[in-house]
């Protein structure tokens, strides 16, 4: 009969390798696996809210003559302002990196291996998307998005190589 005690065959790895076994097992699942929807739940949000300043943005530049509609029809030229086109670059960022780790969310899902390490650095990356995007969307400072985009993009490998870690490790 399976009681559901077992080790991840990572740690038996580890422990293995320094000669000792740890005395107690932890339990399977005892995390509901479906938590890590919601770090993936506030970054699909936080996208939905940076995609809505985007047409709002436009209209206002158009409304108050900044820029011509035409400048729109195929994207944005460059004779629309930063600070409308700002909003779009943005929206564009949070399709780009976040796409690794959505995969990897739901990778981690369906292995069952979601617990709090995986969700602390799930949360950091959604911590540190919306900093960037305040960031970007606010007073632009390069020097302190490219800070921020690096702290996401190492969370984002510390992810991948936790997962690929528990899967081959």
């Amino acid at each position: 009969m399976d009681s559901g005690w077992e080790l991840p065959p990572w740690t038996v790895t580890i422990f293995s390798g320094l000669g000792f076994l740890p005395v107690i097992a932890a339990k399977r699942d005892v995390m509901p696996q479906n938590e890590i929807f919601l770090p993936v739940a506030a970054l699909a949000f936080w996208t939905f809210c940076v995609l809505t300043l985007v047409p709002l943005r436009r209209v206002r530049a158009v409304n108050a003559g900044k820029v011509q509609i035409k400048e729109f029809r195929f994207g944005e030229t460059s004779k629309v302002p930063g600070e409308v086109s700002i909003p779009n670059r943005n929206y564009m960022n949070l399709l780009e990196l976040p796409v690794l780790f959505y995969v990897v969310c739901l990778m981690f899902y369906e292995t069952r291996w979601v617990d709090m390490p995986v969700l602390w650095l799930a949360w950091a990356f959604v911590a540190v998307r919306v900093a960037h995007s305040l960031v970007h969307l606010t007073y632009n400072n390069v020097e302190h998005r490219a800070l921020i985009f690096g702290a996401s993009y190492l969370i984002a490998i510390a992810m991948w190589g936790l997962f690929l870690v528990r899967m081959y490790g």
